[in-house]
């Protein structure tokens, strides 16, 4: 037994006075996703139906636990609070977790017997994981994190825990005690990579143990207390292939990205929050030689590349005083003295586009990275304009025969309403023509309408020109390869 309170052994250790137990939070599995409300029959019915389901869900606002909850909460508080009178917090938490689990469960089973509380087995077990999630993990995130079928965890404030779900947001029953709570466990997430989050430095960008991304943001930023966003990291590798599978994309668009990866072009991938970007970028660098050297930049390392001679850099925010800060942009400079065959940025969203430029420019082909835009020409415009953010005085000219020169292909990626990202566009960069820099669509994904589950029905068509990049696809033996599958999706599929 962990160290006890009340024992004849000397030797047992007291609970340190320092020591500051968090509360048990209740947490409850979320509800099943209920569908919106869809027709069989025309569009502007369905279109009708969610937007009354949009509505009524607009009216709800986050609520304080019901009363029944704040009865078992206290009586789990009491508990708790009688738990922690007699261990150890610093000894149990060095112990297997299913050996503290057992051990709590049976002191718990005995302060119900002493007090005659009303708690059944069941919930002491629930009590018991609770108490072994807040000391070893992340609370009660930690059943949401176990989910494989949540892809996004967002806490806002203690009293709503959003989760996606099939592509869709579900408000679910977890819950924490208050802001502290809440605070607590960012701080544990944040302290895990080196970084912190208080009230001088609110907004901080971090990571899980298994790669997911974390983003914290405080009060007094957060106005109804601390928020939480998590990008799960998936388990199951995402290949091309697989996104074929679940209609991300059709299996001639799978054939011409794999090629597109495979002959060293510079890549793009375009598209809104959530929208997947970073998850497709993933599938595509799987086209990746071996036999290269990457370099991969970001603010917290999510990128999962599968090669084996891959170089992660991450960036570093500023100490107390104000120094230390290392940027994206110190990292791309630095990772071309690094002898990369390619550069590749999680995200692109100031100065270090013109960087990044400058390396597709000057013999790092294949270079990629992801940056947020709506549409392939909003890319290359917000291009010019995080450009301009690196005070470097050029004519609007010069910075687009730069985009213009660098980028080869530019891959949008969307969200769509039913849940499903799909690859909206495939575009490629073909050079200038006075001061406009000209782009040719290889595939567009068009929309049909929707079937009477509510998916999205539509063809990923090919326009049939010939890809300029075929030259550079000849130079490896599959610009035939190349033609045959543009060809095949010319009538859409």
């Amino acid at each position: 037994m962990f160290g006890r309170r009340g024992t004849s052994d000397p030797t047992a250790p007291l609970l340190p006075e320092e020591s500051v137990p968090v509360a048990a939070p209740e947490v409850i599995q979320p509800k099943p996703e209920t569908p919106l409300p869809t027709t069989s029959g025309s569009s502007s019915k369905s279109g009708e139906a969610l937007l009354n389901a949009t509505t009524e869900a607009s009216l709800k606002a986050p609520e304080r636990p019901s009363q029944v909850q704040d009865e078992l909460s206290a009586t789990k508080d009491k508990i708790y609070g009688l738990l922690m009178e007699q261990i150890d917090i610093t000894t149990s938490s060095r112990l297997p977790r299913e050996e503290l689990k057992r051990q709590i469960i049976e002191i718990i089973g005995e302060i119900v017997l002493e007090q005659r509380l009303p708690l059944n087995q069941i919930e002491q077990q629930t009590l018991a994981t609770q108490i072994v999630d807040d000391m070893l993990g992340f609370g009660p995130l930690e059943p949401l994190l176990r989910d494989d079928t949540i892809t996004d965890i967002m806490v806002n404030g203690p009293y709503q825990v959003y989760i996606e779900s099939k592509g869709k947001l579900v408000l679910s029953d977890v819950k924490f005690r208050d802001n502290s709570h809440v605070m607590a466990i960012a701080t544990r997430i944040v302290t895990g990579v080196g970084r912190r989050v208080d009230e001088s430095t609110p907004i901080c960008d971090a990571r899980l143990p298994d790669g997911s991304r974390v983003n914290v943001i405080a009060q007094p930023c957060a106005i109804r207390g601390a928020a939480i966003s998590i990008r799960k990291f998936s388990q199951k590798k995402i290949t091309l292939d697989a996104m074929v599978q679940t209609q991300n994309i059709s299996e001639n668009l799978c054939k011409v990205l794999k090629i597109c990866g495979a002959i060293r072009l510079n890549i793009i991938i375009s598209g809104g929050t959530g929208s997947g970007k970073t998850t497709l970028l993933n599938a595509v660098s799987r086209m990746i030689s071996h036999g290269e050297r990457i370099v991969t930049i970001e603010d917290a390392a999510e990128l999962q590349l599968q090669q084996p001679h891959v170089v992660p850099l991450e960036t570093r925010i500023a100490n107390l005083e104000g120094d230390g800060e290392i940027t994206m942009r110190d990292l791309v400079k630095n990772a071309l003295r690094m002898r990369p065959d390619r550069i590749i940025l999680g995200e692109v969203r100031g100065a270090e586009a013109f960087d990044l430029l400058q390396a597709m420019n000057t013999g790092h082909d294949g270079s990629m990275g992801t940056l947020h835009a709506n549409t392939p020409r909003e890319a290359l415009t917000r291009m010019e304009n995080m450009i301009g953010m690196a005070g470097i005085n050029l004519p609007s000219k010069a910075v687009r025969t730069q985009i213009a020169n660098a980028v080869n292909l530019i891959i949008q990626i969307s969200r769509m309403r039913d849940g499903v990202r799909r690859i909206t566009h495939l575009t490629e960069v073909v050079g200038m023509e006075g001061d406009v820099i000209v782009t040719q669509d290889l595939f567009t994904f068009d929309f049909k309408g929707e079937d009477e589950t509510g998916k999205l029905v539509g063809e990923f068509k090919s326009s049939g020109i010939r890809p300029y990049c075929s030259t550079k696809a000849a130079y490896y033996g599959l610009d035939k390869a190349l033609i045959e599958a543009m060809m095949a999706a010319q009538g859409g599929e």
